[in-house]
């Protein structure tokens, strides 16, 4: 099956080298215009970007990036501010999805609910990530495109409805990989680690890493995290292994992308064949 998605990474990839002079108009957009989808595109160097009247951070050389929630439905407005003064608007239908309900039972009821004597560390753990997402480097690590971060079955998809122990959940934002203890987990994208932690409460082991532009990747659950803070790896680089820590019914590692606080299905940016 043909790889869309490397493709459409590689074609942007060959514009970023090429140094093109771009003309003032609405750029095509690549991705998926969907429910967690990522869209990416190219501008001419020193246009304005705006996302529902908010600002889009732009690459130096014109390339952006946007992402939609789950949730997000109907029409997004992106209005592109040229240099000589000139404004043009493109609207983006967003296209909905059925995402499945799943059901997990055995789960240790603290990790379902947790205790109140957890409160003040979950409060410092989800500073820690709310921190090390909000981070945004001026780099397009994502446009050489993700791979697929262990070897596994896919066990747990984005958007899912979880029901724990029979107790109704918020979706599920990650894609679940299912494998031994032990498999290594890979960098699915180049850049800065924002974050590395052990053993969250939740999370287990944690990495987080800064793919530029908001764009970043967390991965947990891990047994062990071979990675520091502020460590820059390359995509396919070893950053620790797949485990059961935290809130889990297996091994497996569960990754999420993040577009600054948008949460986006990773599926998405994999290759057809992986799916």
């Amino acid at each position: 099956m043909k790889n869309i998605y490397s493709h459409c990474f590689s074609v942007l990839s060959a514009v970023v080298l090429a140094s093109a002079v771009w003309a003032d108009t609405v750029p095509i957009l690549k991705g998926q215009a969907t429910q967690g989808g990522m869209l990416w595109g190219h501008v001419a160097p020193g246009t304005q970007v705006h996302l529902g009247g908010t600002a889009v951070e732009v690459h130096k050389d014109g390339i952006f990036v946007i992402g939609f929630s789950r949730d997000k439905t109907g029409v997004a407005t992106l209005e592109y501010r040229y240099a000589n003064g000139t404004a043009e608007r493109q609207d983006i239908i967003v296209k909905p999805r059925k995402f499945n309900v799943e059901h997990v039972n055995g789960l240790p009821p603290k990790t379902v609910t947790p205790p109140p004597e957890w409160t003040a560390r979950r409060k410092v753990e989800n500073g820690r990530v709310r921190s090390a997402r909000a981070v945004m480097t001026p780099e397009i690590q994502w446009v050489e495109g993700f791979l697929k971060p262990a070897d596994g079955r896919f066990s747990g998809f984005y958007g899912s409805q979880r029901i724990l122990n029979g107790k109704p959940r918020s979706p599920h934002y990650g894609l679940d990989i299912a494998a031994d203890v032990g498999t290594p987990i890979w960098a699915p994208a180049g850049g800065v680690v924002r974050l590395a932690a052990a053993d969250f409460l939740l999370e287990g082991g944690i990495v987080i890493i800064d793919h530029g532009l908001g764009v970043t990747s967390t991965l947990f659950h891990m047994n062990s995290v071979a990675v520091k803070e502020g460590e820059r790896v390359a995509r396919g680089d070893v950053i620790g292994t797949v485990g059961a820590k935290g809130r889990a019914n297996g091994p497996h590692v569960d990754w999420r992308v993040n577009w600054q606080n948008v949460r986006l299905d990773p599926l998405l940016l994999l290759p057809l064949e992986n799916e």
